[in-house]
């Protein structure tokens, strides 16, 4: 071959190359608009304050659902909406996928060496100790009482008191005080704070808030080495970060030390998930980061869920009254809670467009390729986004913005009484494969439990008409709480009890 023959062969084949490079870029690799050496750290700061929403308008753009966030000060993230990558990642190549070392370091100081923080052997061994624990029959039976105390005896009265005066009342602070409550006598084996949001907060409680929205905010912070030299000299928002975590570390050892000696005299049973930690061996700080997690886990996920339910009935009164009819019908307590179909399938649909758990971020461990063919490099963030994979309009159709709870029962109609088997890499509200939610079961329990007493009996109603605000912290919340009036139905209408 002459000399050039070969140089226009080369050149040829170079050409090919970059087309198809940018080809596949073009089509496969999405993303805000990048820069050298900054990424897109401009278009970043511009959308701060809005986060889910452009990232939500990115992958709906993409024709992956999925994008590649590069930025000054931050390492290289893929986000996805793509379920074939979601399940590639929480299960098919899970090993390569752990929390990794940068998740741990934003939530260490908080979280510790808990379940939601670690993996490898640590994260095996606490979770088959855990998973053991939460099947066993006398833990499920003592939620089921504990919750059947807590509602009856408790928040029923509460309610019942809003009624009489007929006076606002923050209806979020009120759900995540019971939840609270109903963590720690579980978890814990505690007695419980007050309900009445207008008393003072239980200082474990407030000091937990802090402490989680710090670290939300150092995960979302533009530049990472803010926060980390904020930490070094022990000053602002760190300073603060490091007395709610004194406080929360404060309390959970002396709840520990406090039930140790209850069994050591033999005064107290084991039907909380504490005493069953410390008979099975665990060491004090073990047993604390494995408690802080599922406090934070049980604590403010289903009160947020209960909350944005309440709030988008409020807003659909037809979907309501048929929520109140099949409450009113279902058999009184636990035994008829499997009849509630369609709160089910209203608590699914409330998940799908205000998920507790806005994302979640794994780091890989070597370069790899996701199903939608977006290169992954050892180090990268990758984020799995349910707040925005409720959006998508592949997913869901052309009406995911509207709540619409039928979509949930098979042939998309209520009538039809069977609701679909939704897949889970669909649908992370719960994660999925080997580190899916545990509490998932008994999640549904206590929100439809609770759910459905307070309908049966009283209406709830916003003061305000404006939209409330989605909050994306490390657990979603809604911004300024939910006011509302309470009033109790009419009784002929529906039973008291």
């Amino acid at each position: 071959m002459s000399p050039l023959l070969l140089y226009l062969s080369l050149l040829f084949s170079l050409i090919t190359t970059i087309i198809s490079f940018h080809h596949r870029r073009r089509h496969v690799i999405s993303g805000p608009p990048t820069y050298p050496l900054i990424g897109c750290l401009i278009s970043f700061y511009k959308n701060r304050r809005r986060l889910l929403d452009w990232y939500t308008t990115l992958l709906s753009q993409s024709p992956t659902n999925t994008i590649i966030i590069t930025r000054l000060g931050a390492r290289r993230t893929i986000v996805t909406a793509n379920p074939s990558n979601v399940e590639y990642i929480l299960k098919t190549n899970f090993p390569n996928y752990p929390k990794g070392k940068p998740f741990t370091d934003i939530l260490g100081d908080f979280l510790g060496y808990g379940i939601f923080n670690v993996d490898g052997d640590a994260w095996r061994a606490q979770r088959k100790l855990v998973s053991h624990e939460f099947t066993a029959r006398s833990l499920k039976e003592f939620f089921i009482t504990t919750l059947e105390e807590e509602v009856e005896k408790e928040l029923i009265p509460m309610m019942e008191r809003l009624a009489e005066n007929e006076k606002a009342v923050d209806l979020q602070e009120l759900l995540r005080r019971l939840t609270f409550n109903m963590v720690c006598r579980v978890s814990l084996g505690v007695e419980r704070c007050c309900l009445d949001p207008k008393e003072p907060e239980q200082p474990l409680s407030k000091a937990f808030d802090a402490a989680s929205t710090i670290c939300a905010r150092r995960g979302a912070a533009p530049l990472g080495v803010v926060w980390k030299v904020k930490r070094l000299l022990g000053v602002g928002s760190e300073k603060e970060l490091k007395e709610a975590v004194g406080e929360v570390h404060k309390a959970v050892s002396e709840m520990i030390a406090s039930k140790k000696e209850v069994m050591g005299n033999n005064n107290g049973d084991d039907k909380d998930l504490l005493s069953r930690l410390i008979a099975a061996g665990y060491e004090e700080v073990e047993i604390r980061d494995i408690v802080i997690s599922l406090i934070m886990a049980g604590r403010d996920t289903t009160s947020a869920a209960m909350t944005w339910l309440f709030w988008l009935l409020s807003s659909h009164r037809g979907m309501e009254s048929a929520v109140v009819e099949e409450a009113t019908r279902a058999v009184t307590r636990m035994e008829g809670l499997e009849d509630m179909k369609l709160l089910k399938a209203c608590l699914c649909e409330s998940m799908r467009l205000y998920p507790p758990v806005v994302w979640d971020s794994k780091h890989a461990v070597v370069d790899d390729l996701l199903p939608d063919n977006t290169p992954v490099r050892a180090g990268d963030r990758v984020t799995y986004f349910p707040y925005g994979m409720g959006r998508m309009e592949g997913i869901w159709g052309k009406d995911w913005f509207e709540f619409r709870p039928e979509r949930w029962f098979v042939d998309n109609e209520e009538k039809s009484c069977e609701l679909k088997r939704v897949c889970p890499y669909k649908y992370p509200i719960f994660q999925a494969g080997p580190r899916v939610c545990l509490g998932k079961e008994m999640a549904f329990v206590q929100m439809t439990y609770v759910v459905a007493s307070i309908l049966r009996r009283f209406e709830i109603r916003p003061v305000s008409q404006k939209r409330p605000v989605y909050v994306p912290l490390l657990t979603a919340h809604m911004a300024g709480g939910l006011n509302v009036v309470v009033k109790r139905r009419c009784q002929s209408k529906t039973e008291t009890r």
